[in-house]
């Protein structure tokens, strides 16, 4: 129909103007963090696949073994003919990992806190959350028409105040946040935030998709801070560290039997190819034997931060505000023509007035170029300031 031509047509040109618009760029990603792009042979400081598994000869073998037994597809919901007998040993996995009673895998990470968050809270509950938690908590917290206050950005005075004031008025109670913050790198003051869910009978739950395989010898935020027992549920993705693709969630037996009954994103959706859940086994086994390899990521990242004078990195994720969309497009421009491919982040996955370059570290990044990295944005910005504070709002997709 030519008026929705027409609509479309709008708001691409509104995009436009305000450099907005999305576009896609196809990438050739071989191993290790380099990439093809554009006819050119970038290295990537854009990518979550923190330890390089995704080329590991063990994780190709382990799919490759199980789609050659399994097939490519599961071929229905889990809860049809679905539920491959893999999925029992990767949840038994996960859940030993976490230090849970059990776990429960959905198909990717934003159908993961697309489905637990409305099972856990209804209209007569209460969901306090950070401003700046990932797009799919947002959505997960939309979706379950529970009483929705945001907090201040890791303010846990702020969360206290909110409790203190509603915390009576609802049946239940949950606070979710991530831990650790996909576009700004730092840390959820966990420890803070699990002593006030004690004090006010709040269920705490945790986006960890950052934090597993990097954080806490590999298994995630809530050990880095030292107490996974006062996070009671602790979601996360097989798609960064992990090298794969789903997600998952672990918590207690009852919490993991219930998710399996009532989460529609579990119910109502094809479960993951065996082949995945095969690789992201063999990826444990490699996060659980090689320590050394969990702490490089994050070490990359503090040589960066180091060499430039910035605040440490808290997990491998640094990011540069740069401000105006236009002008974070420009600087990646200017670091793609020194070999390196550094995405620029804009509105509305980050506030206005924040766009920025977001440098994600691994593994396997050359520590000679990751100092010409930092000499080459140090000649970009002329200087580079630390951290600022800046107009926040919820984070949307």
């Amino acid at each position: 129909m030519r008026s929705l031509d027409e609509f479309a047509a709008r708001k691409l040109d509104e995009l436009d103007r305000a450099s907005l618009r999305r576009t896609l760029a196809e990438c050739f990603r071989g191993e290790g963090p380099w990439v093809e792009r554009g006819g050119r042979r970038l290295l990537s400081f854009s990518c979550n696949d923190y330890l390089n598994l995704s080329h590991h000869p063990a994780l190709k073998a382990a799919a490759t073994s199980a789609m050659e037994k399994y097939g490519v597809g599961a071929g229905a919901s889990r809860l049809v003919t679905g539920n491959h007998p893999l999925f029992r040993e990767l949840e038994e996995r996960l859940a030993r990992l976490k230090g849970t009673e059990a776990a429960c895998v959905f198909g990717s990470g934003y159908l993961a806190n697309a489905g637990i968050v409305p099972v856990l809270a209804g209209a007569p509950d209460l969901i306090v959350i950070d401003e700046l938690a990932h797009a799919c908590l947002w959505a997960g917290t939309n979706l379950s028409r529970a009483k929705t206050l945001a907090f201040r950005h890791n303010d846990v005075a702020h969360a206290k105040a909110l409790l203190s004031e509603n915390r009576s008025c609802f049946r239940h109670a949950l606070l979710v946040t991530d831990g650790v913050f996909s576009m700004d790198g730092d840390l959820a003051p966990l420890p803070e935030l699990a002593a006030l869910c004690a004090a006010f009978d709040t269920w705490l739950m945790t986006d960890d998709a950052h934090g597993l395989g990097v954080i806490g010898n590999g298994r995630g935020s809530a050990f880095g801070a030292g107490l996974s027992a006062q996070v009671p549920l602790q979601m996360g993705t097989l798609s960064k560290a992990i090298g794969g693709y789903g997600g998952y969630l672990c918590a207690s037996r009852a919490v993991i039997d219930l998710m399996k009954t009532r989460a529609r994103t579990l119910i109502y959706s094809t479960a993951l190819p065996p082949a995945m859940a095969a690789a992201a086994i063999a990826a444990l086994t490699i996060i659980e034997s090689e320590p050394e390899l969990t702490a490089k990521a994050l070490a990359k990242a503090r040589a960066f931060t180091s060499r430039l004078g910035l605040p440490e990195a808290q997990s491998p994720i640094v990011p540069l505000i740069i401000g105006e969309p236009e002008a974070a497009v420009n600087a990646s421009n200017k670091l793609a023509a020194e070999g390196f491919l550094v995405t620029p982040i804009r509105p509305p996955t980050v506030p206005v007035g924040t766009a920025r370059l977001r440098f994600a570290f691994t593994a396997l990044h050359p520590d000679e170029e990751i100092a010409r990295l930092a000499d080459a944005v140090r000649a970009l910005v002329a200087f580079v300031p630390a951290r600022q504070e800046f107009p926040k709002c919820p984070r949307s997709s």
